[in-house]
């Protein structure tokens, strides 16, 4: 499987302004809505109860917040640069 496989065009923004942590999580809840088609209200809860589990923060900027979602059957993702950091927890 490839990157590409994963994160269509559609899927990749950049200059995203979000204010916290749980604000980014809504905003890549609702571009996955957008972009894969999932329920935003779906992708929102997997990625919070996935974040209590443990930070998906990696340090230096980068995070990768994820989660099983039900009814998605592939590997699917959205893509994005923060315009200004927010804490993550790495």
């Amino acid at each position: 499987m490839e990157l590409k496989d994963i994160v269509a065009p559609e899927g990749v923004f950049s200059g995203l302004n979000a204010t916290s942590k749980k604000h980014l999580l809504q905003e890549l809840a609702q571009r996955a809505e957008d972009a894969v088609g999932v329920e935003a209200r779906a992708a929102f809860d997997g990625l919070l109860e996935r974040e209590r589990l443990g930070p998906t923060g990696m340090g230096r900027g980068v995070a990768v917040p994820h989660a099983r979602i039900p009814g998605l059957q592939e590997v699917r993702g959205v893509f994005t640069r923060l315009s200004r950091p927010v804490e993550f927890e790495a």
